[in-house]
């Protein structure tokens, strides 16, 4: 509708990233590690919870390394320690690392005339905890799944060692095998549905955030379509009473002295296009305040509802304003719904409102409202009092007119055109597909 704007709101919330481990962009477009879903109950202390966490963790390592007396323990477990605080951005490459560390721990031990480093050994915990990061942060589907073969293959290697060195088992037997793999497989298990649990909340997380701003596009879309609807309304109103009632007030003012019969006329004219177009506000204003009755049987209904018949009334109103006017009217009674009759209606209106507004006292029109083959036909065509379409320079061309009957078109499913004719006047066609009221 020419000059209905909406200004809609850009959403600055972004969908939460349910992809695990994925990155969090702050405002200046900096990737940021995501905070855990436990740490943000911790509000605006949740962020640094997350690495003082990772620095327990590591800890816990190094403590475990004070158990063990040779001369490497402390290195290689503090090696092992240090790699997890990294663990959170680069969970894949924290437990390769951690791996090789192991690597070099069993080397140590096994290759020596004495052991450099104890094997297994408990800081090897670091091992399982790169595992379990790799699959709470990890970035593709298959990395928590390639992280638990890796971890049970490198622990069925302690059976048999590395073939081809010195580096023989260190697995005593099948049954430390067993539980080493059964420890490994609970924590693996315990770690992946924690995030399958949180994957699972975040997606409904997102999906709630994005009906909210689908709920808010919807309504914002209803109000604009709401409004427009109201915008047509008052226009076909206002604009086509008050076109009348000014030709009626220029003409009775004319005549007023040599003829007051019809002045008296135009007076009358007047009075009871005024009174229509108030009770036409009148409903508008209780639609648009929500207490419009419930439609009554009777005589009542009938006349609050819209039909074909006034097109009769307005084109006697556009008469006696000075139209040389012809109306055809060929639509069997029954075959519009009401929402069409009223449609036809507007359109016909808002086409005699134009021609009294540009063309003026004198026009000739000629209007036609058909239904022919499920296809109901308007055309309005008038001869502009012998003048070529023209910007008058004593009335306004808003252009409401024709955007609203182009909206009430498309609304109904149909085509329109409009635009001048060769020669002088102008020329309006509306077709719109009829569904044959029950």
């Amino acid at each position: 509708m020419n000059g209905l704007r909406e200004t809609r709101s850009r959403e600055t919330t972004p969908l939460r990233n349910v992809r695990a481990g994925g990155p969090d962009r702050s405002v200046d477009g900096r990737t940021r590690t995501p905070v855990p879903a436990w740490a943000e109950v911790l509000g605006p202390y949740g962020r640094p919870a997350a690495p003082a966490l990772d620095v327990a963790l590591a800890l816990l390592v190094v403590a475990a390394v004070y158990q063990y007396a040779g001369p490497y323990d402390m290195a290689v477990g503090g090696a092992m320690a240090l790699c997890l605080l990294a663990r959170r951005s680069r969970p894949g490459t924290v437990l390769t690392a951690e791996l090789a560390l192991a690597m070099v721990q069993f080397i140590l031990h096994d290759v020596p005339e004495w052991p450099l480093t104890a094997a297994p050994a408990a800081y090897d915990c670091a091992i399982l905890i790169a595992m379990m990061s790799v699959i709470h942060h990890g970035r593709s589907a298959w990395m928590p799944y390639a992280a638990g073969v890796v971890v049970l293959l490198a622990t069925g290697a302690g059976m048999v060692g590395v073939p081809g060195t010195d580096v023989g088992a260190f697995v005593a037997s099948a049954t430390d095998l067993m539980m080493l793999w059964a420890i490994t497989l609970t924590v693996w298990f315990t770690t992946f549905a924690l995030r399958v649990r949180r994957l699972y909340a975040e997606s409904q997380a997102a999906r709630a955030e994005q009906a909210e701003r689908e709920r808010g596009h919807l309504t914002r879309i209803a109000a604009a379509e709401e409004r427009a609807a109201i915008a047509r309304e008052l226009h076909d109103v206002v604009a086509h009473s008050l076109a009348v009632m000014i030709l009626q007030a220029d003409g009775a003012g004319y005549v007023l002295k040599s003829s007051p019969e019809r002045a008296q006329e135009a007076l009358a004219a007047i009075a009871d296009t005024g009174r229509d177009a108030l009770g036409d506000m009148h409903r508008i204003v209780r639609v648009l305040r929500g207490t419009d009755p419930e439609p009554t049987t009777g005589d009542e209904e009938d006349r609050r509802r819209v039909t074909l018949d006034e097109i009769r009334v307005a084109a006697d109103r556009a008469r006696t304003a000075g139209l040389a006017l012809d109306v055809l009217v060929d639509v069997p009674e029954g075959t519009l719904s009401p929402a069409q009759e009223l449609t036809a209606f507007r359109i016909v209106q808002e086409c005699l409102t134009n021609v009294l507004r540009h063309a003026g006292p004198g026009a000739r029109t000629s209007i036609t409202v058909r239904e022919d083959a499920g296809t109901l036909s308007i055309t309005a065509v008038d001869d502009g009092a012998g003048h070529f379409p023209a910007p008058r320079p004593d009335r306004p061309t808003g252009g409401h007119g024709l955007v609203g009957m182009r909206e009430r078109v498309e609304v109904a499913g149909g085509t329109f055109t409009a635009g001048p004719r060769v020669g002088a006047g102008w020329r309006v066609e509306a077709r719109i597909p009829v569904n044959r009221a029950a």
